[in-house]
């Protein structure tokens, strides 16, 4: 199996962050290979169509695709971790400037290729696939998905406090498990293990259904994970329609949300209600004792009491 050891100035030092070219990389796969997870049916149904016409007009796009996302592995030049901050540009400038003769070697590291891809503006073409899928498909819904994301990496905080990082980077993403003794399991494939030492390690959500691990040899990993089911759905899951009709579909949507603590922003983010209406759910379900709140750094959380639990678990779950 795959294993990554990690000392703990290493852990102690991780983020999670948030990549453009990170979620272009993985639309791009769900585009090719239309296994749209939750949320994502009909973001595919959209853009399908215009990408399988961009990918006709050029016979070497699509041995490039196959040949960089395979059902093991993401060539590791187009899936270099960004630094803290990177733009969609930056993150593209690095894809650039690989070496043809790199770029090949890393497309051919799980099998053979095309003979179209031996070229020496391989790189840039990949470049250009992944600008075309960020400014065609995920652009114009960026801000949506960043928001989402952030309230994810905010609940993941939020989790890995109440629980601590093997618990956390346990339900991560599929495969991945905390073994001990500083070793993370990354996947089940027979790799010898890879230590990290005075590396930065990155957590970086996506709407992938996996997810993937990437490197820039010798200092910089990042885990690319599935952001949660609920967040990936715009609006969440309906409430229980009995809860809507007591507590109206506002406040059961915004009760029935917070299964983790939640700031207002990221209600916000989930609901696609106003701030101003969160706000005023939030107020009546406070003064109702189904909800309390605490500080978190700058940002207030809002959880369920007993009271409020009880009242969604019964409902979800009723008694016949």
């Amino acid at each position: 199996m795959g294993v990554w050891v990690i000392d703990t100035d290493v852990l102690a030092d991780s983020r999670f962050t948030v990549s453009p070219l990170t979620e272009a990389l993985a639309c791009l796969n769900l585009l090719e290979y239309g296994h749209a997870p939750p949320g994502q049916q009909e973001w595919l149904r959209a853009h399908v169509g215009a990408y399988r016409r961009m990918m006709a007009t050029d016979p070497v796009r699509r041995p490039l695709v196959r040949a960089a996302l395979r059902a093991r592995s993401v060539a590791d030049f187009l899936a270099v971790p960004p630094q803290l901050g990177d733009s969609l540009a930056a993150e593209l400038a690095r894809v650039r400037r690989t070496p043809a003769a790199t770029a090949l070697a890393d497309l051919r590291a799980d099998g053979p290729v095309d003979a179209s891809l031996d070229r020496p503006d391989l790189a840039e073409r990949a470049a250009d696939l992944l600008e075309w899928v960020w400014t065609h498909t995920v652009e114009p819904d960026w801000a949506r998905r960043r928001r989402l994301f952030e309230a994810d990496i905010v609940a993941r905080a939020q989790q890995l406090g109440a629980v601590g990082w093997k618990a956390a980077l346990d339900r991560l993403r599929p495969g991945m498990r905390w073994l001990g003794d500083g070793r993370l399991q990354i996947n089940a494939y027979d790799n010898p293990p890879r230590t990290l030492s005075s590396a930065q390690l990155l957590f970086i959500p996506s709407s992938a259904r996996r997810g993937w691990v990437a490197w820039r040899l010798p200092k910089r990993y990042a885990v690319i994970y599935p952001c949660s089911a609920r967040l990936a759905e715009p609006g969440g899951s309906a409430p229980p329609q009995a809860l809507a009709r007591l507590l109206g579909p506002g406040r059961a949507e915004t009760l029935c949300l917070l299964d983790t603590p939640l700031s207002t922003t990221q209600l916000v983010a989930l609901t696609g209600s106003g701030l101003g209406s969160i706000g005023r759910h939030l107020r009546v379900l406070l003064d109702a004792q189904l909800v309390r709140r605490r500080r978190a750094g700058r940002s207030v959380l809002y959880y369920r009491t007993d009271s409020g639990e009880h009242l969604v678990r019964s409902n979800r779950h009723p008694t016949p």
